[in-house]
């Protein structure tokens, strides 16, 4: 005999399978079940968006009070050609590597911001906050345009060395993706792509004429080494002409040079008039000798200077957001 609670557990797959799977729908979805609950108040009935890492496709879980106690978890994932033991293999937590302002960044995006980083200033903390603010923020843009897409796409390639579709193949293999994973990594990434160009339009012009200094032309040249050894050159009758000299040589210091925005300079120097000498003063793991030879002020209708100071608005806009977040690290 069927009995009043198997209705209720038809009902409820039935409605399952038909919520809207997009990331942007599940307000949709919400209300769906709270007019089915209204009807079926005994269930108390409450829904679980699990938000795929990204990806905008969103799988859900219904949860209902059982009539004799305890509860009971209903799923009805979409046949999208991934395996439901791949989706739903771990606990809903146990690949969170950290929270930030309720954004939670998985294991498998994790990695992948961490295999296409780059050397910077920033530690790999920071990128991954960075990582979920990003996506919060993207993730209440609309869909990613066709060119969005291609743009972020081809840029990774490019980016990553992957050339060819061969090249492709093998890399997924490598990392352990499909294609299908993917093509969600690509659709976050052409969003967040897109809120950073906006951060950055909209910081620009502002952060530019705040510091105009910063985007000075500027011919210098810095040693990094050990502080004895860079108070010897800075001791000299010329220390330009010390450093010049010793960039031929091999020894304790590492001397470069540079010709361009002072905002490409170590930051001891990005201040520093043209003829004078910086330090040795403490930096990074050692200590900086530096001298600066020329400097022309910036041309602020330049568009490349305006594109300069974007990219420094947008780093100092996700650093007083990365103060301001509420982060929880899993890991530790």
């Amino acid at each position: 005999m069927t009995s009043a609670f198997d209705t209720v557990l038809t009902e409820a797959v039935d409605l399952l399978r038909t919520l809207p799977r997009r990331r942007d729908a599940v307000p949709e979805a919400r209300r769906a079940v709270a007019e089915w609950r209204a009807t079926r108040p005994a269930t108390r009935a409450q829904l679980v968006a699990d938000v795929r890492p990204g990806s905008p496709i969103v799988d859900y879980d219904l949860v209902l009070a059982h009539p004799d106690g305890g509860s009971v978890a209903l799923t009805a994932p979409a046949d999208d050609g991934v395996p439901w033991t791949l989706d739903h293999s771990t606990h809903w937590a146990s690949g969170r590597v950290v929270t930030v302002d309720g954004f939670a960044l998985l294991i498998q995006n994790a990695l992948l911001t961490l295999r296409a980083r780059t050397e910077r200033d920033s530690t790999i903390q920071d990128e991954l906050i960075d990582y979920c603010i990003l996506s919060d923020m993207a993730g209440r843009e609309r869909p990613p345009t066709q060119e969005e897409l291609q743009q972020a796409s081809d840029a990774y390639r490019v980016r990553n060395g992957l050339r060819s579709r061969a090249d492709m193949m093998r890399w997924l293999a490598d990392v352990g993706l499909n294609e299908t994973a993917y093509t969600h990594h690509i659709f976050g990434l052409a969003l967040k792509q897109r809120v950073r160009a906006r951060i950055e339009q909209e910081t620009a012009r502002d952060y530019l004429e705040r510091n105009p200094s910063e985007f000075d032309h500027v011919w210098a040249l810095w040693a990094e080494g050990p502080e004895d050894r860079l108070a010897e050159l800075a001791g000299a009758p010329d220390p330009a002409a010390a450093l010049i000299q010793a960039l031929s040589s091999r020894g304790r210091i590492t001397v470069t040079t540079a010709d361009g925005p002072a905002l490409d300079l170590p930051e001891p120097m990005r201040t520093v008039p043209a003829g004078a000498v910086t330090g040795p003063v403490p930096h990074g793991k050692g200590h900086l000798l530096g001298v600066v030879r020329e400097r022309r002020p910036a041309d602020l209708a330049d568009p490349r200077t305006l594109a300069a100071a974007g990219r420094a608005g947008f780093a100092q806009y996700m650093a007083e957001r990365r103060a301001k977040a509420a982060v929880t690290w899993h890991w530790l």
